[in-house]
């Protein structure tokens, strides 16, 4: 890879971003398709993400990826967003144009196509799913459109995205034929009950990831049944407490490595307006 006074910059925005692998990933994309471009990671605290996003505007970068706790924060900072992004309520992905930033969101399909990468299909039953945040909207939405029957969200009532849980049940419900609920995380019972019920269990959150390796979203792990595919969109760690949990009761397993590389295609398309070299990249760092 070959800097030059044309090379253009795109970023990863959000606390933390040391360990991502995205720079190693968009950077050898670019270097395989020869594009004159260059991928960084930015720490960025809640305070100063308007700033930064002016400075990214001024710099006239291609565009950036923002992670927790920036995806649904900087929407006041763009110029526009996609419709999906909009119904999600966070982006994870700008591209600049001339100045213009406008707002993606590609979590849920990078989700969907990690679990299909894996066998998994979506029409096999009712899914609970842990947040209501700005990956967890993506997924929900995106999970209806794909053929789960039955959704559960498990957020917890006095927390602040139980609203936001509410409101993503009301619109999956009107728009799709998806069935949605919203449990109370607190209500043990209740929650062993969803999952028992489930196909798919997926954690939405940030609970398990580095440092704090030693929690779990969940207070009992009675309820998880051989027949349940567990999913973590954490990759760091690989296998967070939960999963680990999980694979000890029979159930089958997926981190949320495989949603970072195919969530990247798409921002990498919506970019360069071209294919990434999937299975190079795939491959190689996953």
């Amino acid at each position: 890879m070959q800097i030059s006074g044309h090379t253009r910059l795109g970023c990863l925005l959000g606390t933390p971003v040391a360990h991502s692998i995205s720079p190693m990933m968009y950077n050898e994309a670019f270097r395989l398709l020869d594009l004159d471009y260059i991928y960084l990671c930015f720490d960025t605290k809640d305070k100063d993400l308007g700033a930064m996003v002016r400075v990214l505007r001024d710099m006239n970068v291609f565009g950036f990826n923002l992670t927790m706790p920036d995806k649904e924060r900087v929407m006041e900072h763009l110029d526009d967003v996609s419709e999906a992004a909009r119904m999600i309520g966070a982006v994870n992905t700008v591209k600049n144009e001339n100045g213009r930033l406008t707002g993606y969101n590609t979590d849920g399909i990078g989700y969907i196509n990690s679990l299909r990468a894996t066998g998994y299909e979506f029409t096999r039953g009712a899914m609970s799913l842990l947040g209501a945040g700005g990956a967890a909207s993506a997924i929900a939405v995106q999970a209806a459109l794909s053929g789960v029957p039955v959704l559960h969200i498990l957020n917890r009532k006095n927390g602040r995205s139980f609203p936001n849980a509410q409101r993503l049940a009301d619109q999956i419900n009107a728009g799709t034929s998806c069935k949605a609920d919203v449990v109370d995380l607190n209500d043990t019972a209740a929650v062993c009950a969803c999952i028992g019920e489930s196909a798919l269990l997926t954690n939405a959150t940030s609970v398990g990831m580095a440092p704090h390796t030693d929690a779990l979203p969940l207070a009992d792990l009675s309820c998880l049944h051989p027949d349940l595919m567990v999913s973590d969109i954490i990759y760091n760690p690989r296998q967070t407490l939960l999963l680990q949990e999980a694979a000890k009761r029979g159930c089958q397993t997926s981190n949320g490595l495989y949603m970072l590389l195919y969530q990247g295609e798409a921002a990498f398309r919506i970019w360069t307006d071209q294919d990434m070299p999937i299975e190079i990249i795939r491959e190689k760092f996953f």
